[in-house]
């Protein structure tokens, strides 16, 4: 709302007051001077931010604390003072360094430094341009090397650089190859060893910079960082000089200094190796199923919540598509029926596109045991990229078949998936039933005589499923997606005997006894055909 401005010079007092971002009072009147019997020099400024231009006022102690500190790291021997105001009147915090950054350093470092902190300076002459005229650079520094502390700080003109620029660049480029220089004339690199990076020398070392200029260009307006070239240039030539004197003339220290350099470089290297083994598994079970055809991902990482539908045919995957949550239901289409893995010997499985598309979209890529692919080896579920593997199929004759298929799919190459609780069937209505303004689904024909019953006389219309691309994506929702309303069968694997001697029963090489079984059995199932 208003700033007041008070400077006392030459036995006199100014007074200059603003408002709303302007001069309080006429033009010529505006500044007031009386005579002042103190022999005092010094400014004071007071003033209240707007709300209407400032969205908060409320600033942090923190920040005056922090601005203060950092004002008398970069203006040696000069004290400031912090009074605050509270409820008990004033309290008072004082900062102030007798050397600068040279106390400024010793105080983050403390005595956890590999080499005693040295302060170095110079004075340059030069221009930006060779159409510019010269101007002046001071330039001060202060380092050390540490193996639990790392820091570095920029200061230009009082201002910190917290965005570095022009000095950042001169220390990167000046103290790395400075070092990488010394550490090939000690013979340091084993054979065919990289050089040093950048980060491998900040990683250990503790740096405050404070350079004066009388000309100084900077980044933008928030002079968060410089970019004069000559400043560059001259901190650069430095910084590089005076290292490798001090190298030299301190060989104890420059051992130190290159042997934790060389261990960041290594553990680096190390780490992205790592980094680069991990990447690749999971590029292995993310790119691999982005590059599976048709297939549609989840946004979410996290497997706990992942869920995968495998559906049969465009029509339902894009039925799916459109009523999912799609932050963690991915879609999987399957195009046609698969090949009967109970059947067919591994070489030709493994050459079927849509087994090979499954396989990776699960993540869980199978382990051949040997060339003839004869024996399969288990997989590790931490490389199963979904929490749920749901078949969901129509629910008609072609619907059941191909969730069979899949289901044998699973149990002969990816069997843990079954064991484990990972596998489920999405059940979907086979009926819609809209009585009035309520509407009723219905999965099997016993659900659908029972709500006729409840329905009684009224006047309703029942819609057969005409299979997954057809449904409303509301429907599709409510009765197949919404883990809060939905149905979902968990495959159990209870008895394995008994899962195993049906499946290869009714989908192996037994042709007889397939037929013994649907000769005796078959009349049970008469009711469930779907005969046009």
């Amino acid at each position: 709302e208003y700033m007041d401005v008070t400077v006392w010079r030459d036995g006199n007092k100014y007074s200059l007051h603003f408002k709303k971002g302007k001069v309080v009072g006429a033009k010529k009147k505006a500044l007031e001077v009386e005579p002042s019997s103190e022999k005092r020099t010094g400014t004071t400024i007071k003033w209240r931010p707007d709300l209407e231009v400032f969205t908060s006022i409320d600033i942090p102690v923190e920040w005056y604390r922090e601005t203060m500190r950092r004002q008398a790291v970069v203006n040696a021997n000069v004290t400031f003072r912090l009074r605050l105001e509270g409820p008990e009147g004033f309290t008072e915090e004082d900062f102030c360094y007798p050397k600068g950054i040279e106390d400024y350093v010793l105080e983050k470092v403390g005595s956890e430094y590999l080499t005693e902190p040295f302060f170095i300076q110079a004075d340059r002459r030069g221009r930006d341009r060779e159409d510019l005229p010269d101007y002046n650079v001071k330039i001060t520094a202060c380092l050390c090397f540490s193996r639990t502390f790392q820091m570095q700080e920029y200061y230009h003109n009082s201002s910190w650089l917290e965005n570095g620029g022009s000095p950042e660049k001169a220390a990167r480029s000046a103290l790395t190859s400075a070092l990488d220089a010394y550490i090939k004339s000690q013979d340091k690199y084993t054979k065919n060893e990289s050089a040093i990076k950048w980060q491998d020398v900040q990683d250990c070392l503790v740096l405050v910079t404070n350079c004066f200029s009388t000309q100084t260009s900077y980044e933008n307006q928030t002079k968060k960082a410089i970019n004069n070239r000559f400043i560059q240039q001259a901190m650069t030539a430095f910084f590089k000089e005076r290292l490798t004197t001090y190298l030299i003339e301190n060989k104890d220290a420059a051992g130190k200094i290159v042997d934790q350099v060389l261990i960041n470089k290594r553990s680096r290297e190390n780490a992205e190796k790592t980094r680069q083994s991990i990447k690749t598994n999971l590029q292995q079970k993310t790119d691999m199923a982005n590059r599976v055809q048709k297939f549609i991902d989840c946004r979410s990482k996290d497997k706990a919540r992942r869920e995968i539908y495998i559906v049969e045919g465009d029509s339902a995957a894009g039925a799916i598509r459109t009523s999912r949550d799609a932050e963690f239901q991915g879609v999987m289409p399957v195009r046609g029926k698969i090949l009967n893995c109970l059947k067919e010997d591994y070489p030709r499985i493994f050459k079927s596109d849509i087994i090979m598309d499954l396989l990776r979209v699960l993540g869980c890529g199978v382990e051949v045991k040997d060339k003839r692919m004869k024996n399969l080896g288990t997989f590790d579920l931490e490389n199963l990229n979904w929490s749920k593997v749901i078949i969901c199929t129509d629910a008609d004759v072609d619907g059941y078949h191909i969730r069979t298929l899949i289901l044998t799919m699973l149990y002969r190459l990816v069997p843990t998936l079954i064991d484990e609780g990972f596998v489920y069937i999405a059940e979907s209505p086979l009926y819609e039933i809209n009585c009035k303004e309520k509407t009723y689904f219905a999965y099997t024909e016993f659900e659908k005589n029972n709500i006729l019953k409840e329905i009684g006389d009224q006047k309703c219309s029942i819609n057969r499923s005409k299979g997954l691309g057809e449904n409303d994506p509301d429907m599709m929702w409510l009765t197949t997606m919404n883990p809060e309303t939905r149905r979902l069968i968990k495959v159990e694997p209870e008895d394995v005997t008994i899962m195993e001697s049906m499946f290869n029963l009714l989908l192996g090489n037994d042709d007889e006894g397939r037929k013994r079984h649907i000769a005796e059995h078959g009349k049970e199932y008469l009711d469930q055909l779907d005969l046009q």
